[in-house]
């Protein structure tokens, strides 16, 4: 696999939910399991409601008005955002035929020396094969 970039106009549908060629799967596996990941996800999908939202500052009112016709429904968009971030990043990774655990691995990194203690205490983790695992995709 090489480790191309996509254009601008690849970039911008791919940040919506299209699928970038198998050549980019490099690229895609560390845009969204790499650092940086969660912040890019959120930057991407909170900036779609400032155009649903802004023909609602056009209204004629005051300044009240208008924050409390859309803080409400920005502040849901941001929250849902980071409620689905595993989920759609997970969803991403599988819809370009990638391990969607890849999702995890920042995490893994980050905790694996809480984990060795743990075990080094309590003894290692029964291996599980859990059907219900969080790991899935959807």
């Amino acid at each position: 696999m090489t480790t191309d970039r996509p254009t601008a106009g690849q970039y911008i549908t791919y940040a919506y939910g299209r699928r970038l060629p198998d050549s980019m799967r490099d690229w895609v596996a560390n845009d969204l399991s790499g650092p940086g990941a969660i912040r890019r996800h959120m930057i991407r999908y909170v900036i779609p409601p400032h155009f649903i939202l802004a023909p609602f500052w056009l209204l004629p009112g005051g300044l009240l008005l208008h924050v409390a016709i859309t803080l409400p429904i920005y502040v849901w968009a941001i929250l849902m955002t980071h409620a689905l971030n595993k989920i759609w990043r997970r969803y991403r990774l599988a819809q370009h035929d990638l391990d969607p655990k890849l999702a995890d691995v920042g995490n893994r990194e980050k905790h694996a020396r809480k984990h060795e203690t743990y075990a080094q205490r309590y003894g290692a983790r029964p291996e599980s094969n859990d059907t219900y695992s969080s790991s899935d995709p959807i």
